[in-house]
């Protein structure tokens, strides 16, 4: 039997990977449904599982805070919306990376490829080595947003997307913030949408509400031991990141 654990804080996505799962050959346990940082931290450390179906952003930060506070010896696949967090995932012993939204073809690929695996470990390399030059490919042939349309009293215009400072959600509507500090109304419904649409290369989520443009960014303090405080252009105060993304943000700064 293989004992597997899922962490992803959206119940559809939760749901989608058992169906998956419940369709395999080979007889598999979901030991552990999680859905917080708190909770895979505590689970994991006291729950022997052969394999980690992981998100990235889960409702209290990233899941990548949860393997650097322990030490997980099992291989993990992650499945996300975003694809700027894959070299994070090659350091945290992932096999896979899936991109949302993936079909079952795609999954029961990541699948065999953990079987593959779990029979040969001298064959890890040159999975890894394989998955890296695919990620890298598609990253190149993605084509990101360039302008965004904005509904106002007096009509539609356009903002462009490298005027852009970085993006706010607040009570479930997002703004655009532009270099001289005036917030845009976007009609996009959610962070995660827009995010899905830039550069990871040029767009970081520093907290749940916040995605920031980093040609923007004038200067970067200490905020505490875990966090930092971000100054924009045009803004006279700091932006904040979270505990969860302070780490993959010093990485992303810094390429």
């Amino acid at each position: 039997m293989i004992k597997v654990a899922i962490i992803e804080d959206e119940i559809p996505a939760r749901n989608k990977l058992k169906r998956f799962i419940s369709e395999l050959d080979e007889p598999v346990e979901v030991v552990a449904e999680i859905d917080t940082v708190e909770t895979a931290v505590n689970v994991l450390e006291n729950t022997t599982v052969d394999l980690i179906f992981s998100d990235i952003e889960l409702l209290d930060g990233n899941a990548f805070e949860v393997y650097e506070q322990i030490s997980i010896t099992c291989p993990i696949i992650f499945t996300t919306a975003y694809d700027q967090f894959w070299m994070n995932a090659f350091e945290s012993n992932g096999i896979e990376y899936l991109l949302k939204p993936f079909t079952q073809d795609r999954f029961k690929k990541a699948w065999d490829k953990y079987l593959l695996l779990k029979k040969s470990d001298s064959k890890e390399n040159e999975v890894l080595v394989e998955l890296q030059q695919i990620l890298n490919n598609n990253k190149q042939e993605k084509n990101y947003k360039k302008r965004f349309t904005v509904n106002a009293h007096q009509g539609i215009y356009f903002l462009n997307t490298g005027d852009i400072t970085f993006f706010e959600a607040n009570e479930g509507i997002v703004f655009a913030v532009d270099i001289i500090g005036k917030k845009h109304l976007l009609h996009e419904s959610t962070l995660k949408d827009i995010e899905a649409l830039l550069s990871p290369s040029e767009f970081f989520r520093i907290n749940r509400s916040e995605l920031v443009q980093k040609q923007h960014i004038e200067r970067i303090e200490r905020y505490n031991k875990n966090t930092l405080a971000i100054r924009m252009k045009g803004q006279e105060t700091h932006l904040i990141t979270s505990q969860g993304s302070t780490s993959a943000f010093r990485k992303w700064i810094e390429d």
